[in-house]
């Protein structure tokens, strides 16, 4: 993985790891003993790749296995990240994010983890459809999946939204619309007068489910409640949303607008582990991203807090540091000293050969 760059414009040559990655679609490349790595990060979003980062960079040997998709690829605009700019779509940010992690020495395999296993030796044995690794360290990211309401819907990233403060700028003055039926749709809602006058809660006929303290929060606002069901929905030529039809024969525009649904949180390998979960579904962790089982780390959107770029990539980052705090071979302590005696010349630097000689292929250049 050496970076190649031209005056101005930075490019990487991406060097595919054949032992883990698939060499034609449907075909597995073949297995050999597991590869060994410092850290394993399940997940390629922006926590994950930021978690890949810190710990390339500082020093140790790291994967990232990624199987694609996710909320960040999604994006069609990146917003609220400083220094990238709005048409800067979320395939985009992550393709950079990924060839920097890359540029520094880290690998990164596209898999499916399936099956996480703690050995003998409190190391952990990663297998995919076609990965075989055995790491000292996890960092789980893989995030979750919003729950969609049944069709006809918009275009997802145009008039359907589901990240408040990602997207509420944009519907400034607009006519909006929030659909679902419990606490958050209200209090969405309500939050987006913040933003337009023109707000509708949009039950889709269903039953709703706040609170009567919520409800009467509602019925202070000026927001309107459209129990009746979507017959079909028209869109202009640039493919946004322009109104709905209901099932009355009512026809209302919308800009665009929210579905909260709910999230379903990617944390199969976090259970099978035995880390423990909040009661909203999400891995309990520490400040750092640590789990209640040691060596396990869980970092963005499926641990508590904001689901905000931003927000991921500095849990991801506080993982990393805190990785490699746990990690580092030096300094030794007053014990290790006086057990082993003083560190030899020979002993340093503690970086591995293939992260020295990725760092003098970066500085080369």
């Amino acid at each position: 993985m050496h970076p190649t760059r031209t005056t101005g414009v930075k490019l990487y040559v991406r060097i595919t790891n054949t032992k883990y990655m698939s060499e034609t679609d449907g075909e597995s490349a073949a297995k050999s003993d597991p590869q060994r790595y410092e850290v394993a990060v399940i997940g390629g979003g922006p926590a994950g790749l930021s978690a890949a980062l810190y710990t390339t960079r500082l020093s140790h040997e790291t994967v990232v296995i990624d199987r694609g998709g996710g909320r960040a690829a999604m994006m069609l605009d990146t917003h609220n990240v400083i220094g990238v700019t709005e048409d800067v779509s979320g395939n985009e940010f992550l393709q950079t994010a990924t060839e920097q992690v890359e540029s520094y020495g880290g690998d990164v395999v596209r898999d499916y983890i399936d099956e996480i296993e703690q050995d003998d030796d409190g190391r952990f044995h990663l297998s995919g459809n076609s990965t075989d690794i055995v790491a000292d360290r996890v960092v789980l990211g893989m995030g979750f999946s919003d729950e969609r309401p049944e069709p006809p819907l918009p275009r997802t990233g145009k008039g359907l939204h589901y990240c408040l403060h990602c997207d509420a700028y944009m519907f400034i003055d607009e006519s909006v619309y929030v659909m679902g039926t419990g606490e958050a749709t209200a209090h969405v809602a309500m939050i987006m007068l913040n933003f337009t006058d023109e707000v509708d809660i949009l039950t889709r006929g269903d039953e709703i489910e706040w609170s009567d303290e919520t409800q009467k929060l509602v019925e202070g606002h000026p927001v309107d409640v459209i129990h009746e069901d979507i017959e079909s929905l028209s869109r202009g030529d640039d493919g946004w949303l322009e109104s709905f039809e209901f099932e009355d024969g009512t026809v209302r525009e919308y800009r665009g607008g929210f579905a909260m649904y709910g999230s379903d949180y990617n944390t199969g390998l976090a259970t099978s582990l035995g880390c423990e979960l909040n009661d909203d579904g999400t891995v309990i962790t520490g400040d750092h991203g640590e789990t209640t089982v040691d060596g396990i780390y869980a970092v963005g959107d499926i641990t508590q807090g904001h689901n905000q770029i931003p927000v991921a990539m500095g849990k991801g980052a506080k993982a990393g540091l805190s990785i490699h705090k746990d990690l580092r071979t030096f300094p030794k302590s007053l014990d290790e000293l006086e057990s082993e005696g003083p560190v030899g010349e020979t002993e340093v630097p503690g970086v591995s050969p293939e992260i020295r000689e990725a760092a003098e292929a970066f500085a080369d250049d």
